[in-house]
């Protein structure tokens, strides 16, 4: 198969989207299939180095109200010559908005399945965008739900949030695939030599947090609960990797508490550093209670840590409590998480246990596997949607479903809006 990939963010860009996106280009390419990325370009990125073949840039607005996002500039024609070209039979679209608005109009015009993964719970984020409200956060619901009502299939990377797609209104049929972890790579790491070269000492109790640090990740909490369990163990080490806009308010935490010495921040990974920074950690601990799914979860399992994170979608489908690590309550106080982390310290032998768990839970999501579940849906959607192409059924019928793609764009965002002026109980209830 011809799959064309529409994603907002793409690597190099660190974050969880890019990294799916990016390993089910690689895997499937590994089991036959052509894969096309369209994203928007990055900052900094010489595409002269990229295989155009593979990955097609467009221009965009970089660092959108400040934050690491882009917004693509509308230029459909370089788009359109590019797909002529490549002739995709599969349309993949990785957002709701912005380019997954390019990759309807394309499916449309072309008579293609249209898949869409719903990567992300989107009214978490809506402090990204001006008049952020109760109201805008049921508009990002509402546009969500419906332009997956406009797709063939839609992709939920767990269980949880197929369920809670579902609720929302979601009609189109929903498969789960997660996003798999390569469990062989992340299980060689060298933890000895990332402590050495950030000067680490080989028996300090290391809890690390690897991720982009947003306020949506809830890590003034995690930092507090880390900071707690340092104040009684003074060899203790907090190992974090990543960068964002919660950086400053961690670093204050940790000063306020004299313990800024303790806190080790690495900035933004890749290859073997990536592994190696989990090799280094005793424990992987995480707060967020926005996720999908939990890929730096699976990672650090596959690299033998047992987990502490509190119950939420997209991690109560890794985290087995007492046999991988804990799974606390989403409402935990933060000196009950310290706690957590000092029965794990405090017990090296079910830290062990905890451990090797993890390790087998992590082979549940191998690429793998991940990669045929998607093969396999996007069979389903071909299957469903048989042997119609755009250059059999004339410049007329194309032009009547690219004028059926607007309207649906158009319907699509107006009845988000409408909708979102008034408080529904479903919606309210899922946004407690």
């Amino acid at each position: 198969m011809n799959i064309c990939m529409f994603t907002n963010t793409f690597l190099p860009h660190v974050g969880g989207v890019a990294r799916s996106v990016s390993a089910f280009a690689e895997d499937l390419r590994s089991r036959g299939h052509q894969v096309l990325v369209v994203a928007p370009i990055f900052p900094g990125l010489d595409d002269r180095g990229e295989d155009r073949s593979k990955v097609l840039r467009v221009p965009a607005i970089q660092n959108f109200n400040g934050t690491d996002f882009s917004v693509r500039l509308p230029l459909p024609g370089r788009i359109h010559q590019r797909l002529d070209r490549f002739r995709p039979d599969i349309i993949h679209s990785h957002h709701p908005f912005l380019l997954g608005d390019a990759a309807l109009r394309t499916a449309k015009a072309r008579a293609l399945p249209l898949i869409f993964t719903h990567h992300t719970l989107y009214e978490r984020y809506t402090h990204y965008v001006p008049f952020d409200s109760p109201a805008m956060e049921r508009f990002a619901i509402h546009l969500s739900t419906r332009y997956a009502n406009l797709c063939q299939m839609v992709i939920a990377p767990s269980e949880s949030l197929a369920a809670l797609i579902q609720r929302r209104g979601v009609e189109t049929s929903v498969r789960v695939v997660p996003t798999g972890v390569d469990v062989a790579y992340f299980d060689q790491g060298d933890g000895s030599a990332f402590r050495r070269k950030n000067a680490i000492p080989e028996d300090a109790f290391v809890i690390g947090h690897l991720g982009r640090l947003a306020s949506e990740k809830n890590l003034a909490y995690l930092a507090r609960a880390a900071a707690a369990y340092l104040e009684n163990d003074e060899q203790a080490r907090f190992l974090i990797a990543g960068r964002g806009p919660s950086e400053a308010q961690i670093e204050k935490i940790f000063a306020e508490r004299d313990l800024s010495g303790r806190i080790i921040r690495v900035g933004l990974l890749k290859g073997d550093d990536l592994r190696s920074c989990y090799a280094a950690m005793d424990l992987f601990v995480f707060a967020s209670t926005s996720e999908t799914q939990g890929m730096v979860l699976t990672e650090a399992m596959a690299a033998g840590k047992p987990v502490i994170a509190l119950n939420a979608s997209g991690v109560r489908e890794v985290i087995r409590d007492g046999e991988n690590g804990r799974l606390l309550s989403s409402d935990t106080p933060e000196q009950e998480f310290a706690a957590a982390i000092s029965q794990c310290a405090a017990n090296p032998g079910l830290a062990r246990r905890w451990g090797d768990g993890a390790k087998r839970t992590a082979r549940d999501f191998s690429r793998e596997s991940a990669a045929r579940r998607l093969e396999d849906t996007y069979l389903e959607a071909r299957e469903r949607r048989p042997g119609e192409k755009a250059d059999e059924l004339g410049g007329w019928d194309a032009w009547l479903r690219a004028l059926r793609a607007e309207w649906d764009l158009l319907s699509e965002k107006t009845g988000a809006v409408f909708s979102a002026v008034r408080s529904d109980p479903t919606t309210r209830t899922d946004l407690e």
